[in-house]
């Protein structure tokens, strides 16, 4: 099954169903690294929209073009480290201006990243301790359906620089990858350990995530079942940790 299209209203929709009532767009891999259709959508409704860019290290004007799309609402910068290829680039400093610039204007790298590379990951971070960092969907721990010990430590391990943030997502490709998604708690629950809940944000992956499950499935892991979780700690995962650092920065 795949979707057609998938606008805003449509998303919007789906969330707030759910109470969710503002949004952060990540850039379509469909679309490279031609971000204006997002742009546009956030320039239609600034008040509901941010977005994380995806734009080529190689190119020029590196640090213009984030400075750029940040002004036009870009809070983050996905990177895709999800193959030894690029773990190597990323290891042999592809992607440092971007980090460098990130520090500069406090905008996030955002890597899509295999749990397997968190060490190389771990090794810019060490170099770039001011950028912050919005590890995409848990390092896709469990991506596999098993989810090793070694890659939840080494995950936890980058809570040691303060601004290292953990996207807690995408539960549907996670693990059992099942709801209610209750295998994934004692994972979440050392993330959380580590990280505490201000550094904690949940994402739905949507559209992906609505091909597998409801929207509803994903959130209700967070607002209902993780018993570990205060309703204060619930408070900043699902809304406060994205919109200090979506909304009120910049």
């Amino acid at each position: 099954m795949a979707l057609r299209e998938f606008l805003p209203r449509q998303i919007l929709a789906h969330a707030r169903a759910s109470g969710v009532d503002r949004i952060v767009l990540i850039q379509m891999s469909y679309y490279g690294t031609d971000n204006q259709y997002m742009l546009d959508v956030i320039a239609e409704s600034p008040d509901i929209f941010r977005g994380v860019a995806i734009i080529d290290p190689r190119m020029k004007a590196v640090e213009e073009e984030m400075k750029r799309l940040a002004g036009k609402g870009a809070r983050g910068f996905r990177i895709t480290i999800t193959s030894p290829e690029a773990a190597a680039r990323l290891s042999e400093g592809a992607f440092d201006v971007m980090f460098r610039q990130g520090a500069a204007l406090g905008l996030a790298i955002c890597p899509l990243i295999n749990p397997e590379f968190l060490p190389v990951l771990e090794k810019v971070v060490a170099r770039f301790p001011e950028t912050p960092v919005i590890v995409d969907h848990l390092a896709r721990l469990g991506i596999s359906g098993e989810i090793r010990q070694e890659d939840v430590n080494q995950l936890c391990y980058l809570s040691q620089y303060p601004e290292v943030r953990v996207k807690v997502s995408a539960f549907y490709a996670l693990g059992q990858k099942q709801p209610p998604h209750l295998d994934l708690a004692p994972t979440i629950k050392q993330v959380f350990e580590a990280y505490g809940p201000q550094r904690l944000m949940w994402a739905s992956d949507c559209p992906f995530q609505i091909l597998n499950e409801p929207y509803e499935a994903s959130i209700a892991l967070i607002r209902e079942h993780l018993d570990f979780l205060s309703a204060e700690d619930r408070e900043w995962i699902l809304r406060k940790t994205a919109e200090e650092f979506f909304f009120k920065r910049g």
